[in-house]
Parts: structure tokens; sequence; C-alpha cells
């Protein structure tokens, strides 16, 4: 009966690792000059992504999983804020029209659900004007070229001048 029992534990344990590992999505990596970010990139799945799965006002990790993170190598700026050299949290409050940046110095987040308990904690927040794509974007996409961070997912596109 032991031996039972305990095939049975390994078994579920097994499969509960696998399935947590299957529903998640893949952590990319996106380098800029002195600045790199870090986030789950989900996919659109023909899914309505925003105003639907990501509520319009409301904070949100920027990505699926563990919050994304931004790490700026040497002192900069993010939305013409200055901003020390460091790693800080990016959650977003996207709206139709504008966008809110928050970089929070509480690391190493699980979404956003904590978000109201870490909230005094905000180095800064900056707003960013949405615009809508042509075409969908399968996959969340922050990419660093010169001089901005560009976000597109879905038909959305927001961009946020940086510099470091």
């Amino acid at each position: 009966m032991k031996k039972i029992l305990l095939m049975l534990t390994i078994l579920a344990t097994t499969a509960s690792m696998a399935f947590s590992q299957a529903v998640q999505s893949p952590r990319v990596t996106a380098e800029g000059t002195n600045v790199k970010i870090s986030y789950g990139q989900p996919s659109k799945k023909n899914r309505e992504i925003f105003g639907k799965l990501v509520p319009y006002g409301e904070v949100w990790r920027t990505g699926a999983n563990e919050a994304t993170e931004i790490t700026f190598e040497k002192d900069g700026t993010f939305g013409g804020k200055p901003v020390k050299a460091g790693t800080y949290s990016l959650f977003t409050i996207p709206g139709e029209k504008e966008w809110t940046f928050i970089l929070n110095s509480t690391l190493k987040q699980w979404g956003a659900y904590k978000y109201n308990e870490i909230k005094g904690k905000d180095v800064l927040q900056v707003k960013a004007p949405a615009s809508t794509l042509s075409a969908p974007v399968e996959k969340l996409t922050i990419t660093l070229p010169a001089g901005k961070l560009v976000l597109e997912w879905d038909k959305t596109k927001v961009e946020v001048p940086v510099k470091a």
C-alpha cells in the first residue's frame, strides 16, 4: 500500500510540474544601449487582448507570469524622467489612447496581484500615447531600439523614450 501511495504521489507531482511548465509563457530578454528588459511573452491565440484579457485602467504586469523587469546599467531617463542605475519591476496601466508606465523598486513579483501593497515603492510613472497597428502582433514584443522602449501586441503599439 505504501508503494502504491508513493508511486501515485510521484506521478501526481510529475504531472503537475509538466502542466505548470506547459502553460507558462517563455521569458525573453530585449537589450538596448545600457538598458535590458526581461518579460514573459504571452501569445494572442485568437483572443481579444486589450480591454478584455488585459482590462483597461488596471495595473498589468506587462507580460506573463513574473512581472517584467527593466535594468538600467547607468543613470538615465525613462519617459523624460530621471532614473537611477538598477533593476525595477515594470508595470503598466493600459488605456485605449494612453498608457501609464510604472517603475517600481520591488523585484520578483508574480504578476501584479500585490501591486497595491508595493505601490509606495514606485520610482516613477510616465504616460505614453497608444497607437493602432494595421495588422495584429501574435506575441507580446518589447524592443529597445535607439532611444526608446517599444511595446507591441495584438493591434496596439506604445513607445516610451528611454536613455541610459
